[in-house]
């Protein structure tokens, strides 16, 4: 599944894990996170996430 990263805080969302502490299940994909979830480091929503290209340095 397609990781996403936070381009305020580098948080990254990998939906193997969710957000279970923001109401996220694992196996989540980012596109069906509700609109209003936020960055569990900095507060930010899903428009400031962007999809991570190359995942080889994870």
């Amino acid at each position: 599944m397609q990781k996403y990263i936070c381009t305020v805080c580098d948080y990254v969302y990998d939906p193997e894990l969710g957000d279970p502490d923001g109401g996220i299940e694992p196996g989540t994909s980012f596109e069906d996170i509700p609109d209003d979830w936020q960055c569990p480091d900095c507060g930010v929503t899903k428009e400031d996430f962007e999809a991570i290209e190359n995942d080889e340095n994870s």
